[in-house]
């Protein structure tokens, strides 16, 4: 693989499998993007990026068709093996070019300070380790380089907060994939040493039921300027 540099991380021993998920997942994103309105959200979360990018945890590639033209390439990491594929068909019909790479968030197959920008997309609950991801992200991008995410994580009030740690100790991670709902992606990248910039709040759907994956946060951040960890 040309992206892999001597001083790279290894990729987790344990292979990201959800194939039963990932059928689900394939089938009801492509509905979202019309019945929620997630292909608008994707629009704003990528207006402006220049350069090269890297999107981690691209799943079936549903990113892709939203890069404006003045994307150079576009690296996209994508562990699980189904969804994996149906990205590098995705990628096919992009409008810039698009290389689908395997690999884990916590062990980005690719050189240090190589990328303008960085895509987290509905990624963050799902990682094995937060900060471990969020550091290789910063590892991954050059000195001020920018990081778009559009995730989502705990909200509502005080019954929902409740249900949505009661799911994650229980049954949601097995159903959906490793998804967490309580976590809280903004504080996650203020931890991890990233510049907040503009976000603002999203409910899915944005009219009716408020349900437990319905809290999501679209936003910009930066890589502050000083050299990345090795």
């Amino acid at each position: 693989m040309r992206l892999l540099s001597s001083g790279s991380r290894k990729v987790a021993r344990d292979p990201v499998h959800h194939p039963l998920f990932a059928r689900c997942y394939a089938r009801y994103s492509r509905q979202a993007e019309t019945r929620l309105g997630v292909a608008g959200l994707r629009d704003r979360l990528l207006a402006g990026l220049s350069g090269r990018v890297i999107e981690i945890g691209a799943g079936n590639g549903l990113n892709f068709s939203h890069y404006p033209g003045t994307v150079a390439e576009v690296v996209a990491i994508e562990p699980e093996p189904l969804l994996r594929q149906l990205a590098l068909e995705s990628a096919r019909r992009a409008q810039v070019p698009v290389d689908v790479v395997p690999g884990a968030a916590e062990a980005l197959p690719v050189k240090s300070e190589a990328f303008d920008a960085a895509v987290l997309s509905l990624v963050l609950c799902s990682v094995r380790d937060v900060p471990r991801a969020l550091g290789e992200v910063r590892r991954v991008l050059r000195p001020g380089g920018q990081l778009r995410f559009f995730e989502h994580g705990r909200g509502g009030g005080r019954l929902m907060t409740l249900t949505q740690h009661t799911l994650d100790r229980t049954l949601w991670p097995a159903l959906a994939g490793g998804c967490h709902l309580a976590r809280q992606p903004v504080a996650a990248l203020r931890a991890a040493g990233f510049t907040l910039g503009p976000q603002r709040p999203v409910l899915l759907p944005e009219r009716g039921p408020r349900l437990p994956t319905s809290y999501c946060v679209l936003g910009v951040a930066w890589r502050p300027d000083e050299p990345a960890a090795r």
